[in-house]
């Protein structure tokens, strides 16, 4: 019997990470003397891996300088979680999906433009990190639509297209989850509208935490 898998995005899906995502953004162009975006440019991006998120945003720059104001993104980061300044909080009613979904026998996974350490953080501190049985990040794998960690994904937990739901809140993880072949589910709380999650070709959008257990078939 093939395993029922759930995988989750992180930022804009899971928790509402925008006001660190936006000051640790501000905060590496202002060190490499460079006029910050605005708040609607870095959301658009987030999801993405870092060197492509900053050609996204930079695309007049060369690539090995999107690298390093990737770095700088990083190292802004993790200043901020120095300073005890990150904010990361829950959206309604994921804690309670997560221990339903897990509890009614789904697999449950991330994929996510973050880093290892700061995925491992982030679950951890909401006590949910041992619901996952595959974690796949930025850290090895090639930035979304593409469809490697979905693919990854299902290998570890033993499911197959047919069985997975990908969901998150942009069309980068609506073009990923359809590039493997799995059922896409948009959020439409995150940092990508939902009619852009329509176009992209969600199978389904939802509103709240009680519309997506629906979609997903939950208890």
């Amino acid at each position: 019997m093939t395993n029922k898998l759930a995988v989750f995005d992180c930022d804009g899906t899971l928790v509402d990470s925008q006001h660190s995502i936006c000051t640790a953004m501000v905060r590496a162009f202002d060190e490499a003397k460079l006029m910050p975006p605005e708040r609607p440019a870095i959301l658009s991006v987030v999801g993405l891996s870092l060197p492509v998120a900053m050609a996204r945003l930079l695309p007049e720059a060369e690539s090995d300088f999107h690298d390093h104001l990737a770095e700088r993104y990083k190292r802004a980061f993790h200043a901020l979680r120095q300073e005890n300044a990150v904010s990361e909080p829950l959206y309604p009613g994921i804690a309670d999906l997560v221990h339903d979904l897990d509890a009614a026998g789904w697999l449950l996974g991330v994929a996510t433009g973050k880093s290892d350490r700061g995925l491992n953080l982030c679950l951890t501190h909401h006590g949910i990190v041992d619901r996952f049985v595959t974690l796949q990040t930025a850290d090895r794998h090639p930035s979304k639509p593409h469809p490697s960690m979905l693919q990854t994904a299902m290998a570890e937990a033993g499911a197959t297209p047919e069985t997975t739901v990908m969901i998150g809140d942009t069309s980068f993880d609506i073009d990923m989850g359809l590039a493997a072949g799995a059922r896409t589910i948009g959020v439409g709380w995150g940092y990508h509208a939902p009619d852009d999650l329509i176009a992209a070709g969600a199978h389904a959008v939802a509103m709240d935490s009680a519309e997506l257990r629906g979609h997903i078939g939950a208890p």
